[in-house]
């Protein structure tokens, strides 16, 4: 059964490796490869993973399988978008799941996990940025209680996107 846990500097570059490859499974297939290439070598790098693991304004989660990293999320705190109204909130800068672990509940238990993070870390909102052609994801944030709030634009490599911003409070009662 997989498990949750907060990643640690041994983790980097099995992170690094699997950040890039799930990645690059969810959007390889309608980007460039000039553009996957820019993004996938200034986001994914082992000393890169390690900085974010090590950063204090940062939490990277990993789910595992005996042994194995499966799925990760990393979340962050500071300056959120104009649309997110929150007294102090948190964001989910990524989460990813292993394809062959799709369906099988990973992503709701990181989630979990993340809402618990953002909880303890005093936050009351949570919002996230999603891909506007990932139907897939903006699907599961909803079924989670996330609710479009707004847009910013996420540069892949040298191609400016439109994100949906999605929010959804931490409160007790709308815990997962």
């Amino acid at each position: 059964m997989p498990t949750v846990r907060k990643a640690h500097i041994g983790d980097a570059k099995a992170l690094s490796e699997m950040a890039e490859a799930t990645f690059r499974a969810t959007f390889g297939a309608v980007n460039t490869a000039e553009h996957m290439e820019l993004h996938c070598r200034t986001s994914y790098s082992e000393q890169i993973q390690a900085a974010e693991i090590t950063d204090p304004g940062m939490v990277t989660l990993v789910s595992e399988n005996e042994g194995k990293l499966i799925g990760y999320a990393q979340l962050r705190w500071g300056e959120a978008p104009d649309c997110v109204s929150a007294k102090s909130s948190g964001e989910i800068q990524r989460l990813y799941v292993v394809e062959d672990w799709h369906g099988k509940g990973v992503a709701q238990e990181l989630m979990k996990v993340c809402i618990d993070q953002i909880r303890q870390h005093g936050s009351d909102a949570l919002w996230l940025g999603v891909w506007e052609r990932n139907p897939k994801a903006i699907s599961f944030y909803k079924k989670l209680g996330f609710v479009e709030a707004g847009e910013h634009t996420f540069p892949l490599g040298g191609d400016p996107q439109r994100d949906i911003v999605m929010v959804r409070s931490v409160a007790l009662e709308q815990s997962t």
